[in-house]
């Protein structure tokens, strides 16, 4: 891709953004634009929200956007329905981000519940080093940043997790190894009793049939938190937590933590979806055709 030079260019490159990750069009100013090992990032500004964006073929999806000048407000809908996992546990304790991107879930939580240990995982050095440029993100007490790939960070790090977040994508794919049931194993031997597990799952095509497939080999159970035009996946063992024990949870931990933004509204939205057919298989490690079942829309199975 050339680069683009002009402000009328740049305008027009960015209302070309297509926010995959739920986040909203504003005309913008490119900023930077880096190609690293892993991704061509696009940086934007609108006022005072920076947006970073990968690239993929001609299109741009939202990683990660931030106010500037308000670095707590989660301005993309899908960040704000994965605080909602807060309820399903009882002391957030430690937490892990899988795919830290600009990091704004992670400096939430870390901003609500500063005596959790905090650990996030980015495997682009340039994200990284992007989000401590325009984003003020780096270390801090009991907040830790680790280079690193995710499944490679899980099977050297021995620690145990209240809550896994997981929110990895390059452009609109989850990389396949971050999809597998083997995957998942090793996540679910990284939580403690009663962990749970938090995904950023994108609902419109036949991966999303698959990854729920995938989440119930593992988990035996997975519910749903929409947000916005993708849907948090909350997968845990046992059976279904009762909704009006989630709700008291909720309300506690918004008292004891001054919440910016509510758990319980998002509760209660939650949904159950019917399980796959017999015809949609779990990914594994020798079976993952990410880009196979992303390219498959679904017209018939919505899982509203």
């Amino acid at each position: 891709m050339k680069p683009v030079k002009s402000a009328a260019a740049r305008t027009v490159l960015a209302l070309a953004l297509c926010l995959a990750m739920g986040g909203a069009v504003r005309a913008s100013e490119l900023l930077e634009k880096v190609e690293s090992h892993y991704n061509s990032i696009f940086v934007f500004r609108n006022s005072t929200y920076v947006t970073l964006a990968f690239g993929h073929k001609s299109r741009r999806y939202v990683e990660s956007q931030r106010n500037t000048a308000d670095l707590l407000e989660l301005p993309v809908s899908y960040t704000k329905a994965m605080t909602a996992a807060l309820a399903y546990v009882e002391k957030p304790d430690d937490m892990l981000m899988i795919g830290m991107g600009g990091g704004s879930i992670t400096w939430y939580l870390h901003n609500h519940i500063p005596k959790a240990s905090i650990t996030a995982v980015e495997l682009d050095p340039e994200m990284i080093r992007l989000a401590a440029k325009y984003y003020e993100l780096k270390p801090a007490q009991n907040y830790n940043i680790v280079e690193a790939d995710g499944r490679l960070f899980l099977v050297r790090d021995k620690k145990s997790y209240d809550l896994i977040f997981i929110d990895a994508y390059r452009g609109p794919f989850v990389p396949f190894h971050l999809l597998t049931h083997e995957y998942y194993e090793l996540v679910k031997k990284r939580l403690k009793p009663g962990g749970i597990v938090a995904q950023n799952v994108e609902p419109s095509t036949m991966l999303f049939d698959s990854t729920y497939a995938t989440l119930l080999q593992t988990f035996d159970t997975v519910d749903f938190i929409p947000g916005g035009g993708n849907v948090i996946a909350v997968a845990y063992d046992g059976p279904r937590r009762d909704t009006a024990d989630l709700l008291l949870a909720a309300e506690k931990h918004e008292a004891a933590y001054k919440l910016r933004y509510k758990l319980a509204p998002m509760i209660e939205r939650r949904k159950r979806h019917e399980k796959p057919g017999a015809d949609i298989k779990p990914l594994t490690d020798d079976f993952a055709p990410v880009n196979i079942l992303k390219a498959v829309k679904v017209h018939n199975r919505k899982w509203q």
